[in-house]
């Protein structure tokens, strides 16, 4: 067996000790706390953008509104998707979710803006999306090896959210 690699005596007591914290155990380094703060913006984050997209959906108006809006729920779903995970998450490391309607957007990285033409609600969704990219990937970084398991958690929603920018910038392409 490799030196690095604790004996399966150890394992199995360290198992045992402090078992109410679930799946943070001696190997997890990071700062669960501020872990937790972190995913609790992300999930405000990912809820304000769910109510974005949602709105943009039903008040996208004009010839072209159909596909745009059509996709902005696609979109909404996929932000509540997010939040659900993160929310997951949240509960697994002992936390519980802050879905507090009253200071929501305060803590939101993204803000909820509602606009009146077409144009204006992609650039307003393309924004948030970026801030998000630009917030998950700093977040990535930070988590490094410390909670490989929210880190794994943040690159998925990542990945979605490239996909989001890279929609809406074609949708602008096309205005």
């Amino acid at each position: 067996m490799a030196d690095f690699l604790s004996d399966v005596t150890t394992l199995r007591e360290q198992a045992r000790k402090e078992i109410e914290k679930g799946p943070v155990t001696s190997a997890y380094r990071a700062d669960v706390d501020r872990v937790l703060e972190v995913l609790n913006v992300a999930l405000a984050t990912e809820t304000v953008c769910t109510l974005r997209y949602r709105q943009h959906h039903f008040a996208a108006k004009g010839l072209d509104a159909e596909p745009v809006a059509a996709e902005f729920l696609v979109h909404a779903n996929e932000e509540q998707d997010h939040a659900d995970r993160l929310a997951t998450r949240i509960g697994q490391l002992g936390g519980t979710p802050d879905l507090n309607p009253d200071t929501l957007t305060a803590r939101s990285h993204s803000q909820y803006e509602t606009s009146s033409s077409l144009e204006e609600m992609i650039k307003e969704n393309l924004v948030a999306e970026r801030i998000a990219i630009a917030s998950y990937t700093e977040i990535i970084g930070w988590l490094g090896d410390g909670d490989p398991t929210t880190r794994r958690l943040f690159e998925d929603i990542l990945s979605v959210e490239e996909e989001h920018a890279d929609d809406l910038v074609n949708f602008l392409d096309k205005m």
